[in-house]
C-alpha cells in the first residue's frame, strides 16, 4: 500500500484530517503539523479532563504531532527540512496563502522536486469566491444536494454527517495517492487541488447528468427513489421502519409473494417498473398498508428467507452494535498512551493483508522533536533552541534525547 511513504499533514478540522487518516489507514507514515496552540478540533466539545474532543479523535488516528510557528523563520526552515525527506504535503488553506507562507507547490518543490503538494480548498482559487467561507452546510446548499435530500415539498435539510468535508477529504486522499504513483514513476512532484464545491456537484452524479440530457430537475422524494420503485421505508406495527429495495421483476415478485399477494405484481398499475413509478402514490399506500400488518422482526425473517433486499433503519448506536459491523471489524479497540481504558473506535474500511490497528491520536506536539531529530536530523540542542525561540512547540513530557 502506501508504506514507506511520509505525508506533512498541515490540515486542521475535518476534511483534510480525513485525508491524512485515510492515508494512514493505507499505511503511510502521516506527521501532523498544528500550528502553536494546536488543532481547533482538539476543543470541539465535549472535551473533559479524562475524555478527548470525540470529533478530534475521529479523523486523526494513526499520526504523529509537531507544532510549528510557520511565520517565524526556524518554524519554517524545519518544516522545509521535513519536506525535503517527505513524499506528499497536504494542507487546506484559503488559496492565498501557500504563496504567502511560501509553501506553494513552487517553493516546496524547490526544496525537494518529488514532493506532492495536495491542497483542499473551499470554493475556487480565482475571483470573489476565493476568500469566500466555505462550511458543510454551505457547500451542501450551493451545490444542489439539499434540494434533494428530505421529504417532498418539505424543509431543505443537509445529509445527516458533514458530507461536503469528508466527501472532499475522500477526494484528496484519492488524488495525493494517484501523485504518488505519479512521482515514483517519473521522480518529479505534482501539485493538486480539490475544491469542496467540485466535490459535491462531482457526486450528483446520475442526477446531475439525467438533467444535463434533458430531464427534469430532480427534487427531494424522502427515502424514497426517484427512479425505482419499489424503494422506500415503511412503517411496521411496532413502530420500527423497514426499508425495502426490491429492485429488478425478480426481487418485486419475490417480494408480493412474501407479502402474501403474489397477484399485487400482476397489476397493471404495478406489472413493470414505468407503470410502477407512474403509480407510486398507489404502490405507496398498498406497501405500507401490508407492513403496518406485521411487526419488524417478523416481516425482516421473511425477507431474509426470500433474499428480498430489505433492512430495518437503525440508528447510530444500533448500526455499530450490529454484528456485521464487529465482523467487519468496523469497530476495535485502541490503547490510549497513558495505559487507561482503551477506547472504542471505527476501523479501518481499507481492507489489505495486513491491515494494521492505527495508533490512538496524538497529543498535541507530542513528537516534535522526536520527528525533527529522526527525519530531519537536528540535534537535542538545535530542537532545545527552536524551542526556546518559540518556533516549534513541545509537549511537555517530550524529552529532547
Amino acid at each position: 500500500m502506501l508504506s514507506g511513504k511520509r505525508i506533512l499533514d498541515l490540515s486542521w478540522v475535518l476534511g483534510g484530517p480525513f485525508a491524512g487518516q485515510l492515508l494512514a489507514q493505507l499505511g503511510a507514515e502521516v506527521i501532523k503539523v498544528e500550528a502553536l496552540g494546536g488543532d481547533l478540533a482538539r476543543r470541539v466539545p465535549p472535551v473533559s479532563d479524562t475524555q478527548d474532543s470525540p470529533f478530534f479523535l475521529s479523523v486523526n488516528r494513526g499520526k504523529r504531532s509537531i507544532a510549528l510557528d510557520l511565520k517565524s523563520p526556524g518554524g519554517k526552515q524545519a518544516l522545509y527540512d521535513l519536506v525535503r525527506e517527505a513524499d506528499a504535503v497536504i494542507y487546506g488553506f484559503a488559496p492565498a496563502v501557500p504563496a504567502r507562507l511560501g509553501l506553494d507547490f513552487a517553493s516546496l518543490s524547490a526544496v525537494n522536486p518529488r514532493i506532492v503538494v495536495a491542497q483542499i480548498i473551499g470554493l475556487h482559487d480565482e475571483g470573489e469566491w476565493a476568500n469566500a467561507p466555505a462550511f458543510d452546510l454551505m457547500l451542501q446548499a450551493m451545490s444542489g444536494v439539499m434540494s434533494i435530500t428530505g421529504e417532498e415539498g418539505g424543509k431543505p435539510v443537509r445529509v445527516g454527517y458533514q458530507v461536503a468535508d469528508l466527501a472532499g477529504g475522500l477526494y484528496l486522499a484519492l488524488a495525493t495517492t494517484a501523485a504518488l504513483v505519479k512521482a515514483l514513476t517519473t521522480g518529479r512532484g505534482e501539485h493538486v487541488q480539490i475544491s469542496l464545491y467540485d466535490a459535491q456537484v462531482a457526486m450528483l452524479t446520475w442526477q446531475a447528468q439525467g438533467w444535463l440530457c434533458g430531464g427534469p430537475v430532480p427534487r427531494a422524494t424522502g427515502a424514497r427513489h426517484a427512479m425505482i420503485a419499489p424503494s422506500d421505508t415503511y412503517l411496521a406495527a411496532d413502530g420500527k421502519w423497514i426499508a425495502l429495495a426490491p429492485t429488478g421483476e425478480a426481487f418485486w415478485r419475490k417480494l408480493c409473494e412474501t407479502l402474501g399477494r403474489p397477484a399485487l405484481a400482476d397489476d397493471p398499475r404495478f406489472s413493470d417498473a414505468t407503470a410502477r413509478i407512474t403509480h407510486i402514490e398507489a404502490l405507496t399506500a398498498e406497501l405500507g398498508a401490508l407492513i403496518a400488518t406485521r411487526g419488524s422482526a417478523e416481516w425482516l425473517a421473511l425477507f431474509a428467507e426470500a433474499r428480498v433486499p430489505a433492512s430495518l433503519v437503525h440508528s447510530v448506536d444500533e448500526a455499530l452494535r450490529h454484528p456485521l459491523t464487529r465482523a467487519r471489524h468496523m469497530v476495535e479497540e485502541v490503547a490510549r498512551p497513558d495505559g487507561d481504558t482503551p477506547v472504542t473506535m471505527l476501523g479501518n474500511p481499507f481492507k489489505y493483508g495486513a491491515t494494521p490497528v492505527l495508533d490512538y491520536p496524538p497529543a498535541y506536539a507530542a513528537d516534535t522533536a522526536d520527528v525533527l531529530q529522526r527525519v530531519a536530523g537536528y540535534t537535542p540542542e538545535q530542537v532545545a533552541a527552536l524551542a526556546q525561540a518559540g518556533a516549534i512547540g513541545l509537549a511537555a513530557q517530550e524529552a529532547l534525547a
